[in-house]
Parts: structure tokens; C-alpha cells; sequence
């Protein structure tokens, strides 16, 4: 009886607190998780009907994520039609496919009918050939051969992330004519800010803006007020420079071509809005050596994605050791150095990694370059050296006092400059030669930058104490 009456009152919160179903940090609320959970398991579904199938596909995606994966099965089977397979483009891969694998590919098919041509890729992309074909056969001809068309481009290019759905009129109608298709014509886009004009074969002649059209009269013909589309995207062009594109160049929407300058699908600001988000963890990722690991992988395919950058980190440690076993007998006459060792292999990783990051997001946005990379590397070098001589000159203070040696504190701040100046030299100069090397920048980077400020600070600390103990 209790257990009613608490889910009563669950209920009762939901429904007074509207379509808000996040707390103030951004997170699902507890309590709305909990009314779900109930009604799963009661199989209420016209409570899930009225309160989650309503939600917005990126709420849904991020309720999906939240629950428990039976709730997550049990719930798509409770919603049957009215699931909303958009959500399914708002998680990640793993719960993705955890749920299609669930759906029959009858009713994936049922679904991917009522979805833009982008959403329908981008779920279709990641099934098997032989469910991906007996989908498509399942659905009409037209809608098949555009998605076939999108799914023959490139991963990750501007032709798999398109819309195939868009407004073409030819030059020659007027404004009127135009108007009146748009009125008439079923067959639209549910939203759109361009029209675009095509001539026979299908070959982008140029672009009108709606606001263009409601201020021309309707015997002006298409051809007189449309202009030239100056930036349109080549289908197998990566997305993250078609994105580029959109950020230089302020787009709402940009045409999508092929190789013969044919139209072919149109790619939209919100596409975009995802393109960067991803490119954006995507590269703080490989950053850390993680690759595209995502939230719900399992501890194995974690692993597995990760040992392979450690056991790199590995073997540079290793070559760190050998330097400090080069000075064993140094390190032996004073402890101080090995007490302080560690600060200045870790101020040089720090400061190479805040270096290498600026550099790694530089080339990834393309605002460097070899004809800017001299002068950029140029204020790193001055940069390294300030903050070598600041750094440096603190250290050396708080070390001559800390052990009552003024030798020690001047080793360990000129050991600490040169390390801050290699770091800062690593930073930059690793990444643009992987980027020449054709290898990824964002991947690779930080194991040899850590490598070399670990040797260097080591070599740098322990060689200049070997040498003033030889000359003093």
C-alpha cells in the first residue's frame, strides 16, 4: 500500500512540473526516473504514451542513457509505434545497437519512413549489410534510392550526414509558380529556408532565400533574383571541413554536390551543430589516449582501448629510468635530487601539454598552418622561456631554503628553465610534424611530448648537479 502511495505522489510531482523533466545540474530528475521505472514495470503504457513518448527526441535519448538496459528494452516494447526511433540518433553507438537489435527489421523499416533522410542514415549506417538491405527493400522506391545514394558516400563526409529532401525549382518559373508548388506540393521538407534552382540534369545553378521570394512579386521568374551559390559542399568532403565551412562563412544550409556539380542533398546548421560536438570529444579524447571510447562500453572493449597507449607510456618510462640510471652515483651523494627529480619532469609535462593542446586544436580548425607556424612557434619559444624563468626562480627559492643549499636551488631553476623552453618546443613542433606525417596529431602527441619533457628534465636536473659536483 505503500509502495502506491509513493508512486502516486511521484506521479502526481511529474505531472505538476510540466515538460520539465531535468534538475537544476542538467541531469534527468530522480523522481522522474523512478515514476518511469514504475510504470515499466506496472506496463502502464498510457502513462508512458502521455509522459515519455511525448518528450523530445534528445530528452528521450537522454532518458534512454539513464535507465537500466531491461527498462530500456521493456520500454521501446510498451511504446511499440509510438517510439520515436530519432532518439536513437541522440545516444551513443552501444545503446543503439542494444535497441535496434531488439526491433524486428519490419518495424526499423515502419520507423525509418517517418524520419528525415539524415536520421535514417545515420541508423541505418551501423547495421549489419544483410539487415540494412532488407530494410531498405521494405521501403519505397524513392526513399530507397536516396538513402542508398547517401549511404554509398564515405563515412563522416558531408554525403552521409545531408538531407536528402529539398526544395529544386527550375530558372525559368516565376515567383508565383514557385509559391503555389510549395502550397501544393506534399512531398517537402517539414522545415526550410532555401530553394534551390536546378536546370534539367540536376546541376546547381544557384540558391533563393525565402525572405527573397515573399518580397518579389509573383510574375518575376526565378532566375532574375537568385544568386549564386558561392559555397557549396562536395559530397565526399570530410565533415569537419564542411563544418568549417559553416563557421567561416555564417551558413544557415549549404547545398550538397556530387563530382559532376549535380544536386544531391542539402546539409543543414543542426547537422553541423553535431558534426563539431563530436570532432570536439572526439579530439579531447584521443588526447588522453582513449580513442572514441564511449559511457556505456563494456570493461573489456574499455581496456582494450586504452592498454595499447599505455604500454607506449610504458616504454617511454622506461627510457625516462635509464637517464636517472646514467646519474645513480649523483643521485646517491645527495638525496635532495631524487626528492626533487619529480618537479621538474612534471612542471615540463604540464606545460607541454597546455602547448600541445592550443596546437592539436589549431590544426584541427586549420588556424595553423605552415605559413603562420614559424611566428607561432616563435611566441611559444618566448613564452617557455618566461614562464621557465618565473617557474624556474620560484623553485629555486623554495629549494635553496628547503634543504639550506643555494647550489641546489640555482640547479634545479636553471633545470626547470630548460625544461619549461623544451616543453613548450615539444608542444608545438610534435604535432605539426605528425600533422605533415600524415598521422593524427591528436592521438599521438601527448606519449612523445611527456617522453621528452621526463627525459629532458631528468637529463637537464641530473647532468648539470653531475657536472657542478665535478667542478666544485
Amino acid at each position: 500500500m505503500s509502495d502506491i502511495g509513493e508512486d502516486h505522489r511521484l506521479r502526481t510531482k511529474t505531472d505538476d512540473a510540466g515538460d520539465d523533466i531535468y534538475s537544476e545540474d542538467g541531469a534527468i530528475r530522480a523522481d522522474f526516473l523512478a515514476m518511469v521505472g514504475a510504470a515499466i514495470a506496472d506496463r502502464d503504457t498510457l502513462f508512458l504514451r502521455s509522459h515519455v513518448a511525448r518528450l523530445h527526441e534528445s530528452e528521450l535519448g537522454d532518458l534512454l542513457e539513464a535507465i537500466l538496459p531491461d527498462q530500456r528494452h521493456a520500454l521501446v516494447r510498451l511504446l511499440g509505434d509510438d517510439f520515436d526511433l530519432t532518439a536513437l540518433t541522440e545516444v551513443d553507438e552501444n545503446i543503439r545497437m542494444e535497441i535496434v537489435d531488439q526491433m524486428s527489421n519490419a518495424q526499423i523499416a515502419a520507423a525509418i519512413g517517418d524520419l528525415d533522410s539524415d536520421d535514417a542514415v545515420y541508423i541505418l549506417e551501423d547495421l549489419d549489410h544483410e539487415d540494412r538491405e532488407e530494410i531498405l527493400a521494405q521501403l519505397p522506391f524513392t526513399e530507397r534510392v536516396r538513402l542508398r545514394r547517401a549511404l554509398d558516400y564515405p563515412e563522416q563526409s558531408a554525403g552521409r550526414r545531408m538531407q536528402t529532401e529539398f526544395v529544386a525549382v527550375p530558372p525559368f518559373w516565376t515567383v508565383g509558380q514557385t509559391i503555389d508548388y510549395m502550397r501544393d506540393e506534399e512531398d517537402l521538407p517539414e522545415s526550410f529556408t532555401q530553394i534551390f534552382v536546378i536546370d534539367p540534369t540536376f546541376k546547381l545553378l544557384g540558391v533563393l532565400d525565402l525572405d527573397r521570394i515573399l518580397r518579389a512579386k509573383r510574375q518575376v521568374k526565378i532566375e532574375t533574383i537568385m544568386r549564386e551559390t558561392n559555397y557549396p559542399i562536395p559530397a565526399d568532403m570530410d565533415q569537419e571541413e564542411a563544418a568549417q565551412l559553416f563557421e567561416q562563412y555564417d551558413l544557415l544550409s549549404a547545398a550538397v554536390v556530387d563530382e559532376n556539380g549535380r544536386l544531391v542533398g542539402v546539409l543543414t546548421i543542426d547537422d553541423v551543430v553535431d558534426v563539431i560536438q563530436e570532432e570536439a570529444e572526439e579530439d579531447i579524447m584521443r588526447l588522453s589516449g582513449v580513442g572514441d571510447e564511449e559511457l556505456s562500453d563494456s570493461v573489456r572493449e574499455t581496456s582494450r582501448s586504452r592498454v595499447p597507449w599505455l604500454l607506449v607510456n610504458l616504454f617511454t618510462a622506461f627510457i625516462s629510468a635509464s637517464v636517472i640510471s646514467l646519474f645513480e652515483a649523483t643521485i646517491e651523494q645527495v638525496v635532495a635530487l631524487a626528492i626533487l627529480m619529480p618537479i621538474v619532469a612534471g612542471m615540463g609535462g604540464n606545460a607541454g601539454s597546455q602547448t600541445m593542446t592550443v596546437t592539436v586544436r589549431a590544426l584541427a580548425t586549420r588556424n595553423l598552418d605552415i605559413h603562420n607556424a614559424w611566428r607561432v612557434a616563435r611566441r611559444e619559444a618566448g613564452v617557455g622561456l618566461i614562464n621557465g624563468v618565473v617557474i624556474g626562480c620560484l623553485v629555486g627559492i623554495v629549494a635553496g631554503l628547503w634543504f639550506h643549499d643555494a647550489h641546489i636551488g640555482g640547479l634545479i631553476a636553471t633545470a626547470m628553465l630548460i625544461n619549461m623552453f623544451a616543453a613548450a618546443m615539444a608542444g608545438i613542433m610534435i604535432p605539426l610534424l605528425l600533422d605533415r606525417a600524415g598521422a593524427d596529431p591528436a592521438v599521438s602527441s601527448a606519449v612523445f611530448v611527456t617522453a621528452i619533457t621526463d627525459t629532458t628534465g631528468f637529463f637537464s636536473f641530473l647532468g648539470l648537479a653531475t657536472w657542478w659536483f665535478m667542478v666544485s
